[in-house]
């Protein structure tokens, strides 16, 4: 292993690490070794064996050392225009969520059109490993889960709940079958920091307590606990509230949940936990109340809504390629910021009248893009809470503005280093500017050019690099994609259906 291998492959253990949210002595601590050695291996002045690299990939749950068939890449013939009709797919954080709100019912969940995604993948072997029984019945990806009548949660699939960030939704359904439990966690979560500590204070009114101990969460609930005054959770987080949605559904008593996400995947939720017999008033606003049951045992059948954020990122592929198509079944109440801001900058489109989703709730409608040309918009982009600009959304303003005229400042205040990743757009031929970790500054137009670089370990900003390869003259190389596939199904293949030439291979 040359000495340039060694520093490239270090660099990128240590951004994937950050990404996964480790400290240096946390990952040592998941590969058994000691934190010098990964300040060694981070600065590449350790020698690696075949089975370090698959343990490190394993740990980080990144293909970037991955072993074995090796990590898939993308190959992108550019510029593209692209033309034709596209479907959004169903929201992949809706279909976590409801995932994990099956445990609540000990009937038969039927889940339709649910995404084909890792993250799915990763809940469905959690869930398999505990008894429930999984069976996808279809093309169309309708899902089946039948749950036993007792599960078994000392058999939990530890390293599959390790690579979801998700596992910690499973504390609001799993405090009303079991008196202790535990679950696995990847590590960076530990009690007290901003991600985990608002799920304690929303579950601590049920009588949950948790004590996280070498890579795992120690749940006990205290039933002689219950709510006896209104829950407000210190951070309007989609997961709290989705985690308190499922706790109050088992608690037989009237349950308010003040500072609550209206986002999608938390109405989509709501509108679930109504089928499975839950009342569940306030939808859509930040004030929930929850008319909970004892038990739920009903055969339910759901369809989640589509999703905002693939709807954003087709939406940026037709408008930095300056191509004219029609996404079809956008869900517009939860886009309608993003396109009065593309509005303002020049974007031309149309758009169809509203029809209902499956879920017969989400408004949906047909946008077709126009060739435009942009300009920067007047002020910074930055996102808020629902009924504000997506904070997912956010990245793909920085490729949009890329190509626009001008100046524009992104915020993305709610993420640490998330827009470090947005300057990869400079090796494409982008100028964008880092100033601070959260704020971006980017110059434009730009003329992309193509280039190779390994794939961000973020996802979001991983498909703004393809975005923008789909605009770049020649030969574009976007190495190590599994972040991608963890919250996209296919994508490179339904842009190849609008025209893009994406070629998916493995190094021999």
């Amino acid at each position: 292993m040359t000495e340039g291998y060694k520093n490239r492959i270090g660099n990128l253990i240590r951004d994937a690490r950050k990404h996964r949210g480790l400290t240096q002595h946390q990952l040592a601590d998941l590969l058994g070794t000691s934190q010098s050695a990964v300040n060694r291996i981070e600065k590449g002045h350790q020698n690696l064996s075949l089975e370090m690299l698959a343990r490190i990939g394993a740990a980080l749950d990144s293909e970037i050392v991955a072993v074995g068939a090796g990590p898939t890449h993308l190959r992108v013939t550019g510029p593209t225009t692209l033309s034709g009709e596209i479907d959004v797919k169903t929201s992949k954080n809706a279909g976590v969520a409801l995932l994990c709100a099956t445990l609540l019912n000990r009937g038969r969940t039927t889940l339709r059109k649910v995404a084909r995604i890792e993250e799915v993948n990763r809940l469905l072997e959690v869930l398999g490993s505990l008894g429930v029984q999984c069976r996808w019945l279809n093309d169309d990806n309708d899902l089946e889960i039948v749950p036993p009548r007792e599960l078994d949660l000392g058999n939990i699939d530890a390293a599959a709940a390790r690579r979801t960030r998700s596992i910690i939704m499973f504390l609001g359904p799993l405090l009303h079958r079991s008196d202790t439990f535990e679950l696995p966690y990847a590590g960076g979560c530990d009690l007290g920091t901003r991600t985990v500590e608002p799920h304690m204070s929303a579950l601590r009114p049920f009588g949950l307590e948790v004590k996280a101990t070498e890579g795992h969460y120690h749940a006990s609930v205290n039933r002689a606990i219950e709510p006896d005054r209104p829950i407000v959770l210190t951070e309007r987080g989609d997961t709290v509230t989705e985690n308190a949605l499922m706790a109050a559904a088992l608690h037989p008593g009237t349950t308010v949940i003040r500072n609550a996400s209206s986002n999608y995947m938390v109405q989509d939720l709501c509108f679930f936990l109504q089928r499975l017999g839950v009342r569940v008033e306030g939808v859509g606003t930040t004030t929930l109340s929850v008319t909970g049951l004892t038990e739920i045992d009903v055969d339910v059948d759901y369809a989640p809504s589509e999703d905002p954020i693939e709807a954003m990122s087709l939406l940026a592929a037709a408008i930095v390629t300056k191509s004219e198509i029609t996404i079809r079944r956008v869900p517009i109440e939860f886009m309608e910021i993003e396109l009065a801001l593309l509005e303002e900058m020049g974007l031309r489109y149309g758009r169809s009248e509203e029809y209902v989703a499956l879920n017969g709730h989400t408004r949906l409608v047909d946008i077709t893009t126009r060739a435009s040309e942009l300009h920067a918009p007047l002020d910074k982009v930055h996102p808020m809470p629902f009924p504000g600009l997506n904070i997912d959304n956010l990245p793909f303003f920085a490729v949009i503005a890329a190509v626009a005229d001008g100046q524009t400042l992104l915020h993305d205040w709610v993420y640490e280093n998330r827009a470090i990743y947005l300057t990869d757009l400079n090796k494409l031929g982008a100028r964008v500017k880092l100033l601070d970790p959260h704020r971006v500054m980017i110059e434009g137009p730009t003329s992309f050019s193509g280039t190779e670089l390994v794939c961000p370990p973020a996802l979001r900003p991983a498909v703004v690099i393809l975005l923008a390869m789909l605009a770049s003259k020649g030969t574009s190389v976007l190495r190590s994609t599994y972040v991608i596939h963890r919250g996209y199904e296919d994508l490179a293949e339904r842009l190849n259906q609008l025209g893009a030439q994406i070629e998916t291979f493995r190094d021999i």
